[in-house]
């Protein structure tokens, strides 16, 4: 069983690195939130994959849960910053 600071520092790893970094970029490059929700998912895939070497054996699914849950959200706040703080 996954123990809650196990959890808490996946989740958290996940946000300070590409998921949630890139994907926040990402999102705010774009208004169209579907577009951004898929490029956060597809940093969320791509960055566990780039840390195991591209060896699928050596990623764990949680992990690569938690990093696309983590670049979706990322994006679509992303994309509600650019909706929220443009003016033009």
């Amino acid at each position: 069983m996954l123990g809650i600071l196990d959890l808490l520092g996946t989740i958290g790893a996940n946000v300070l690195s590409l998921p949630g970094i890139l994907g926040l970029g990402l999102g705010m490059m774009t208004r169209n939130w579907i577009l951004a929700s898929i490029m956060g998912g597809i940093v969320g895939v791509l960055e566990p994959l780039l840390f195991a070497g591209f060896n699928f054996s050596q990623v764990g699914m949680f992990d690569m849960a938690v990093a696309v849950i983590v670049g979706v959200l990322a994006g679509s706040l992303g994309c509600a910053i650019r909706h929220r703080g443009a003016t033009v």
